[in-house]
């Protein structure tokens, strides 16, 4: 049997499972300046006169305000001396100032009025009658369509020279927020793999990793979860009628949670019972393209050459060099922080330069057709000296977690 898979029950894990975010630091109002002024700086590089950020990560990661896009606008226009001018409707005002935590001027809008129309004023207002206006690239096409036809003076760029600028490189406190966030998961998929029985269905597992992750001090629970079993773990994000685990299955699980905003992702792959000698080959094969994108991704690499190095670990196990199956089908890792997936990508041909503070996922899943799929996910990020794990990556098939392994 697998060791550390199987042999308890929900209750008994759950009990285990403590609060572990009471020393987490928040953000603070100094870092949010800091964020703006880098902002205003790649600003004034790319010639923009003011960038409008809006609902969501970007409007969360500049000024701590969280607030949902919906089909109302509401953001933030940043300008180059640093200024906040919100625009947010009328009826919404009070319970936006409550959510406020950068100050600035708020412009409001009643309901049947134009926001994209207030939009152009308020640039008016602080004497920009012309030139380029950065456009939060997160935004919908039926607010930066109202807002470019409400506003034709105007030349509107995507903003993402200025939010990707500042939102790919980490602070410190970003990655300590991240670390904690993926030791809260590290505990959840280890609980998760002990109360596994021949019988249990996936959305059992689901729930109860969903229940572990808010006894562990997360009190929206798991951000997202995928529980596979046998076959199912060769479509990576799931099926629409998961079965239930039988002995010997792969079993795959990839969960997260939000803490502070941040995310957790993380995914372990092993077998319930005793692998095949194709489990093992291709368990194996996976683990060796995990360390070579690990080893590739240096300060100065390109991101596109450390999904190189997985590729060619996986040729040469046989598999497809390319993204035909068997073999890898995506990309090898994604950026993470306010969002699950964001810049940068680890992906061929992408020529964007590793640097300090990036954060980023390794998982060159491999998916053998009408079999199984194997994922190893862990992530790391960037520092002085090199790429370091948040998560000490799968140990091998019959120990996945390093159970007894110092």
């Amino acid at each position: 049997m697998t060791i550390g898979v199987g042999g308890s029950n929900a209750i008994a894990e759950l009990e285990k499972i403590q609060n572990m975010t009471l020393n987490v630091k928040s953000i603070q109002p100094e870092e949010y300046q800091m964020r703006i002024q880098k902002a205003v700086s790649l600003m004034k590089t790319a010639g923009f006169k003011s960038l409008f950020v809006n609902a969501g990560t970007n409007l969360y990661y500049f000024t701590g305000t969280k607030w949902n896009p919906s089909e109302r606008m509401v953001g933030a226009l940043l300008f180059e001396d640093g200024s906040l001018e919100y625009i947010v409707p009328k009826f919404e005002e009070g319970t936006f100032r409550k959510f406020m935590k950068i100050e600035g001027h708020l412009n409001c809008w009643e309901e049947h009025e134009s926001p994209s129309v207030l939009f152009g004023k308020i640039l008016e207002t602080k004497g920009i009658n012309n030139g380029k206006i950065a456009l939060d690239e997160s935004a919908g096409y039926f607010l930066v369509d109202a807002i470019v036809k409400a506003n034709p003076n105007y030349e509107f760029e995507n903003s993402q020279p200025v939010t990707t600028g500042c939102r790919i490189q980490k602070s410190a406190n970003e990655i300590a927020i991240i670390q904690q966030a993926k030791e809260i998961t590290m505990v959840v998929q280890r609980a998760a793999a002990r109360i596994l029985h021949p019988g249990i269905k996936a959305e059992t597992v689901v729930d109860f990793i969903n229940q572990a992750h808010i006894k562990a001090g997360i009190a929206s629970g798991s951000h997202f979860c995928i529980v596979l079993f046998a076959d199912d773990s060769q479509y990576p994000h799931g099926v629409t009628t998961p079965q239930d685990l039988k002995d010997n299955d792969v079993v795959l699980i990839d969960t997260g949670c939000r803490l502070e905003g941040y995310l957790s992702d993380i995914t372990r792959t092993y077998v319930y019972g005793t692998p095949t000698e194709a489990h093992v080959k291709i368990w194996n094969l996976e683990k060796a393209a995990q360390k070579a994108a690990f080893d590739a991704a240096q300060l100065g690499a390109t991101c596109g050459s450390v999904d190189d190095a997985a590729r060619k670990v996986i040729a040469a196990g046989g598999l497809s060099a390319d993204y035909e199956l068997p073999g890898l089908p995506h990309r090898v890792g994604h950026g993470t922080g306010l969002d699950i997936h964001e810049h940068p990508y680890l992906v061929r041909g992408n020529t964007t330069v590793l640097q300090e503070g990036m954060v980023v996922s390794n998982e060159p899943m491999l998916c053998i057709p009408g079999q199984f799929g194997i994922r190893h996910e862990d992530h790391f990020y960037m520092t002085a000296e090199g790429p370091k794990w948040f998560t000490t990556p799968m140990h091998s098939i019959d120990n996945p977690f390093g159970i007894g392994i110092n």
